[in-house]
């Protein structure tokens, strides 16, 4: 029922984007899919809200974390162990590597966190992702 979901509100956007610029398509597009990624990869951990699990995992909605575009590519590809401290709050729970993840997932993800947990339209390219998961090795 959630794909059906999806991708009628893939075909809205389709139809009303002829009124929209490129870039805002791209922005919707990459938004619906970073959902239903993050759904699949994220929210187990970090809740569908994003408001993270007490004190296991750190919360993604308003985190400071988040504005750290570069750490947070890598840490969604490679994972993390040890602590971490997010709104001034220490957590020290693993997180998993997810390697099976392509540029373009993570670059959905990301545009999705954004604009769902920090209230900003700021698409995150796959070349961007690209570049960061370079520099992570």
């Amino acid at each position: 029922m959630e794909k059906k979901i999806t991708y009628l509100i893939i075909l809205i956007s389709i139809i009303t984007g002829s009124c929209q610029s490129p870039e805002k398509i791209k922005l919707e597009q990459y938004y619906i899919s970073g959902k239903e990624l993050y759904a699949t990869n994220c929210a187990n951990c970090h809740q569908k809200d994003g408001s993270g699990l007490q004190n296991l995992y750190p919360p993604l909605k308003n985190a400071d974390f988040l504005q750290k575009k570069e750490t947070v590519i890598c840490l969604i590809k490679d994972g993390i162990s040890g602590e971490i401290k997010v709104n001034g709050k220490i957590y020290n729970q693993p997180m998993p590597s997810n390697r099976q993840l392509q540029e373009l997932d993570i670059a959905e993800i990301m545009t999705f966190m954004n604009k769902e947990f920090l209230n900003k339209e700021d698409l995150v390219d796959t070349w961007d992702v690209k570049i960061e998961l370079e520099k992570c090795k």
